[in-house]
């Protein structure tokens, strides 16, 4: 409200005489009307605090609503593996989607090779030769032709021409202190991709530098073979990546990665002690303001306490005794938050992953995320409760706002005719003294 200036337009005369000022008479009578407007700007106030506080307590569900999603999800931190090669001189290895927990025995005998060609040596990558062509294999595909003219019988032309005749070899011009040569790498490894070089006039010799080979290696006692170095089918899921041969097995291990699951079992309790702490200090008294949070009388915000209370301490049966999650070494303090014990976490991971797992991602009954999961729906979706307190509180502040304007306007407009009578009170309380001493001279007259 705004009492500092008056809609005076269009009032004439004094507006104070003497001891009398009119406008400091009508500012009092206002500023006493005034006070009902102050007490529903000061409900606006506490509502703001309010719709600031839910707002926050929102954005912090949906943090929640995601970390508790990642240990739901099948495919996700929980249902990662983690793959490990006991000589890493002969195979890493690599697990992604679909791999399964298990040991495996690999033994290399060859490493897949690529095929590649050099011709002669020349002075350097600019000097010219005999014109003619040749054809280029790679594989069983049909050979690809490469004539040589005088626009290209250069080391560098050549090069150029053969990389841009899609013949499935990258040229190169390779120089040191004996000269310059040509040299052909096939794109392609392994047999498939074996160089052929025949029909040859040109003036340049081609010597074979490596023949294309395929891997050969046994995978649990099964003798198998690759085009490439890497591998991927032979183990679902798994990337297999030959880097040198031994007779000696080599062991593959496949297992859960603890430490994905670990670190989204981390990011959960984090997310979840940020909403219960938010949620704690609406009801959280403070003896200097004497009160408590903007939330604290707001029953919906009670309730949602409870509820995530009781997600956290929610329980299943039997699995192995892995039945909550103080089974697994995350504790609720008496605050309502989470403390995980790393050493006790680890252990059950170690004991027995597959109940720890069960456990968040259990189908029937339902399992601890997916409970999460389903009352967090409910209470972010758009009919749920929070959204129902913010359209809520949100109402109530457009209401009260309109009841200030319009019992502004009718402040001003009360103000405005208030001037005008006292305007006319001053112009009559100024004109007294003429009248009295127009009626003492006229007294005086009288016999």
């Amino acid at each position: 409200m705004s009492t500092s200036s008056s809609p005076l337009g269009g009032i004439s005369g004094a507006t104070s005489t003497g001891n009398f000022n009119a406008q400091a008479y009508v500012q009092a009578i206002i500023q006493a009307e005034s006070g009902p407007e102050q007490l529903m700007q000061q409900q606006v106030s506490v509502l703001s605090s309010q719709a600031s506080a839910l707002s926050t307590i929102s954005s912090q569900l949906s943090a929640l609503q995601t970390a508790v999603l990642a240990l739901n999800d099948f495919q996700g931190a929980l249902a990662a593996q983690k793959a490990t090669s006991s000589n890493t001189g002969v195979a890493t290895v690599t697990a992604g989607a679909g791999a399964t927990s298990g040991t495996h025995s690999l033994t290399v005998s060859t490493l897949a090779t690529t095929s590649s060609e050099y011709t002669n040596t020349l002075a350097s990558g600019t000097t010219t030769f005999t014109t003619g062509s040749f054809s280029v294999a790679v594989g069983s595909n049909a050979p690809t032709v490469i004539s040589v003219t005088s626009s290209n019988n250069t080391l560098n032309g050549l090069a150029a021409s053969i990389n841009s005749a899609g013949a499935g070899v990258t040229a190169s011009v390779i120089t040191d202190s004996s000269g310059a040569r040509l040299s052909l790498v096939s794109n392609t490894t392994g047999a498939p991709g074996d160089l052929t070089i025949s029909s040859n006039t040109t003036g340049l010799t081609f010597t074979k530098a490596v023949t294309g080979t395929n891997a050969s290696y046994t995978l649990d006692g099964i003798a198998l073979n690759s085009t490439s170095n890497s591998i991927t089918g032979a183990l679902a899921g798994v990337t297999l990546n030959l880097a040198g041969t031994t007779a000696s097995p080599v062991t593959i291990t496949v297992a859960p990665d603890t430490s994905q699951a670990t670190t989204a079992i981390q990011n959960f309790v984090s997310a979840y002690n940020t909403v219960i702490q938010s949620l704690n200090q609406q009801f959280t008294y403070d003896p200097t303001t004497q009160s408590t949070g903007p939330l604290g009388t707001d029953q919906i915000v009670m309730q949602l306490q409870q509820s995530v209370l009781g997600d956290a301490s929610y329980s299943i049966s039997g699995n192995s005794g892995y039945t909550n999650l103080a089974s697994i070494g995350i504790n609720m303090n008496a605050d309502g938050t989470l403390a995980v014990d790393s050493g006790q976490l680890s252990a059950a991971m170690a004991a027995n992953y597959s109940a720890v797992q069960n456990l968040f991602q259990q189908v029937s009954p339902t399992g601890f995320a997916q409970n999460f999961t389903n009352d967090l729906t409910n209470l972010t979706s758009t009919t749920g409760p929070v959204a129902e307190d913010q359209q809520g509180i949100s109402q109530q502040t457009n209401d009260l706002n309109q009841q200030i304007a319009d019992f502004q306007a009718n402040l001003n407009a009360q103000e405005q005719e208030l001037m005008q009578v006292y305007s006319q009170v001053a112009v009559t309380i100024g004109s007294l003294p003429g009248l009295l001493s127009q009626t003492q001279s006229e007294l005086a007259k009288l016999p």
